[in-house]
């Protein structure tokens, strides 16, 4: 199993970050898996796959790249660079260093993802600067259109792990951040199942960065001792985008639906904040009119209060959807 030897003031100085990048990647590695996880994902494929299959058909270096690039159960590096620890940077600075890699060290990168020989049609010098335009297409095209949104959901992915950790440490918000990730005590954290040799985190940066697609990796920067471990948001975040029915926003104002449908599952008024983008005084508001027809219900979670659909809340939005 790979493993990180993580000292005290490396887990303390580590940081929750937002990657437009990393999200750009696992959102391509969904449209290149090709299948849903649930309704909510089977259309969105059904929205996107089309024109993303088209351009990979028009242009078969790519889609063989692209294809080496993900691997079979590693990522070539260069295809997932580290963020920045301040988590600032913009997709066109981040996807910027993917174009900017040697050609060579792109081909050995991708022996490493194959896990063999690169095909001979990949021995030339624009694989980093197709590899970089065939993101910047996903992020234009698929990814930026929605990014509010998805911000918003990332954004509540790391309040929810912020909170976890003040309330478990970090052995209960790493034990389920990522499937094969787990605290193993000793300073140790498994991050993968694969038999890589461990690294030695001391003095470096870490970084915990949230995707919304259902995918994740880690990396690492030696040079720069900067390592990240990307992660898919939680089930009850990712799925947070379902619209309110019409008729439900016609009934109860659109912002104030809104907030009700979000309650499939419980959650603080700060997620509800990130996830829809209103003011802390309207979410209070909206959840105070829910609470007072009972719609809602409250209670309180270690230091949090989370709020949650009652029975008549789950059968009114049970009726407008299958309405």
């Amino acid at each position: 199993m790979g493993w990180w030897q993580i000292s005290t003031d490396t887990l303390a100085a580590s940081r929750f970050v937002v990657s437009p990048l990393a999200e750009t990647v696992a959102t391509m590695k969904a449209l290149e898996r090709g299948t849903a996880a649930h309704p909510g994902e089977r259309a969105w494929l059904d929205a996107h796959l089309p024109a993303y299959r088209a351009r990979l058909a028009a242009d078969p270096i790519t889609a063989l790249l692209i294809r080496a690039a993900l691997g079979a159960t590693w990522n070539a590096d260069f295809l997932t660079p580290t963020p920045s620890h301040d988590g600032e940077a913009s997709f066109e600075e981040e996807v910027a260093a993917v174009g900017a890699v040697d050609a060579g060290t792109a081909r050995e990168h991708l022996t490493v993802s194959l896990g063999g020989p690169v095909p001979p049609e990949l021995d030339r010098p624009d694989l980093p600067a197709r590899t970089a335009d065939h993101l910047q297409w996903v992020w234009t095209h698929v990814v930026l259109p929605s990014w509010p949104r998805r911000r918003r959901i990332i954004e509540a992915d790391i309040v929810a792990r912020t909170a976890q950790l003040g309330r478990d440490g970090w052995a209960g918000a790493l034990d389920d951040l990522r499937p094969g990730m787990r605290w193993l005590g000793g300073s140790r954290l498994q991050v993968n199942t694969h038999d890589y040799p461990p690294h030695d985190l001391g003095g470096a940066q870490l970084m915990f960065v949230p995707v919304t697609p259902r995918h994740g990796w880690t990396s690492w920067d030696e040079s720069q001792r900067r390592f990240a471990a990307v992660y898919p948001c939680s089930g009850a975040l990712a799925g947070a985008h379902i619209a309110a029915p019409e008729a439900l926003g016609r009934l109860l104002g659109p912002a104030r639906a809104g907030v009700l449908v979000l309650l499939d599952d419980p959650k603080s008024t700060t997620q509800l904040v990130a996830l829809t983008g209103q003011a802390l005084g309207s979410v209070g508001r909206h959840l105070r009119v829910l609470l007072d027809a009972r719609l809602v219900g409250r209670r309180r979670t270690g230091r949090s209060v989370l709020y949650y659909r009652t029975e008549t809340g789950e059968a009114l939005v049970a009726a407008q959807r299958d309405g």
